[in-house]
């Protein structure tokens, strides 16, 4: 039995989320289904990352495991069988010990918002045509790098043992007409890259103060952040994994 992992990149206006859910579009059910007619027969990925519902992704990784030989054109196979805003970018094949979720190092997410009306950012951004303090926006992302326990923007009914996160970057870049979050941390939790975004407007917006942001971080309560903020404008761009483990795939 042979692990592959595979890179892909989808647009997730269309779909109910990335993991596999009863009922329900879902990427990894596209992905999975396309597998399956490749290699006819059933086959089961496993993800790296679970984004919510409308949340798009730059790169994101899958693997699965088979007997079966990898067809010469693999990716391009693949391809034809996804729906037009899915791509398989590329197919590694890697030990059979790893892992894409628990061997990712790390991961980098964008958030955009677009401060006039731009048809072409609806489903790619959120539409935010209001007033910011802008030297606001960029202390409390400073703010953010103090911290490594960030309950307060976890959506409750997660299951983890730890709330425990290594952020690595947290900055805002701003222009006339974009106001874009870049973090990049170890790991997160559900619904926090829009949870952090979301308080932080508030900040920007006035209706927080440095320390009130001071204290809903530390309060470790998720009703005292703001989570409103909808998926279209999150992308994942980057999962890390150590280097070497993934070699492209050639016969």
């Amino acid at each position: 039995m042979k692990r592959y992992f595979i890179e892909v990149a989808y647009k997730g206006s269309a779909y109910s989320g990335f993991q596999v859910q009863e009922n329900s579009h879902t990427v990894q059910s596209e992905i999975d289904r396309a597998l399956g007619i490749l290699f006819r027969n059933p086959i089961v990925t496993t993800g790296s990352s679970r984004t919510d519902a409308g949340v798009n992704a730059q790169q994101n990784f899958l693997h699965f495991d088979t007997d079966l030989p990898l067809h010469p054109q693999f990716v391009y196979k693949i391809n034809a069988i996804l729906p037009p805003d899915v791509v398989l970018r590329q197919v590694y094949e890697v030990p059979e010990t790893a892992h894409s979720r628990f061997d990712a190092l790390g991961r980098s997410y964008e958030y955009t918002l677009y401060t006039h009306k731009d048809p072409f950012m609806q489903d790619r951004g959120y539409f935010f045509p209001y007033k910011m303090d802008a030297d606001a926006l960029h202390e409390a992302a400073r703010v953010i790098m103090e911290y490594s326990d960030f309950t307060t923007f976890s959506k409750r009914n997660t299951q983890v043992r730890t709330f425990i996160c290594k952020i690595e970057e947290s900055r805002w870049s701003i222009s006339p007409d974009r106001l874009v979050y870049n973090v990049t941390a170890n790991r997160f939790l559900r619904g926090m890259v829009r949870g952090l975004v979301g308080t932080m407007l508030r900040v920007g917006r006035g209706k927080l103060t440095m320390e009130q942001f001071r204290q809903v971080i530390e309060s470790k309560d998720c009703s005292n952040a703001d989570f409103a903020v909808p998926g279209q404008g999150l992308f994942l761009m980057k999962v890390k994994y150590p280097e070497g483990l993934l070699q492209p795939f050639s016969k």
